[in-house]
């Protein structure tokens, strides 16, 4: 495994491996062929509404055992429509003190089988930073196990391969 990556936000060589991984969008709606993309949902960088289906943008953090920090998964979230309106209410002001409300993980995670459609919980933050999601607690997968608990890095690793392998 490489100990760089070319970051595609930016396009730059960043030294170290990356630490977190993002989806442009719900995997329902990616799959919509491109050219028919824009004409059945209408979507920013954060928010998604894919023929009455409704979708917001957040983070999925896993912590790393043996080092800093975490591994952040830039995910989407289904929720529902007054879900997503509490959102908008909230999207230029801070929401942290907001109570959690819940959705629906939207993507399939590499190295975590079935993690599309795991419930969750969604915790606003400030008009800056996306809201963090939360597997609830009674959820046994690995995701939400390591979600809670870590991940050492051999763990990683494997996430890491399974990303790159995706990508290929």
């Amino acid at each position: 495994m490489q100990s760089h990556f070319v970051c595609s936000i930016c396009g730059d060589t960043h030294e170290g491996l990356p630490t977190d991984w993002a989806y442009t969008l719900p995997d329902v709606v990616w799959a919509v062929p491109a050219e028919a993309r824009a004409e059945a949902a209408q979507f920013t960088d954060d928010l998604c509404d894919y023929g009455g289906r409704f979708f917001i943008r957040g983070l999925l953090l896993v912590p790393f055992l043996e080092a800093q920090g975490s591994f952040g998964w830039g995910v989407w979230a289904e929720v529902d429509l007054s879900v997503f309106k509490r959102y908008l209410d909230f999207y230029d002001t801070d929401g942290t003190n907001e109570p959690p409300l819940e959705g629906t993980l939207a993507n399939e995670l590499p190295a975590y089988a079935s993690s599309a459609g795991l419930p969750l919980k969604i915790q606003f933050q400030t008009q800056t930073e996306r809201p963090v999601f939360t597997l609830r607690q009674e959820d046994l997968g690995c995701l939400a196990s390591e979600q809670r608990g870590g991940m050492n890095s051999a763990r990683y690793h494997e996430v890491l391969k399974s990303i790159e392998a995706r990508r290929n």
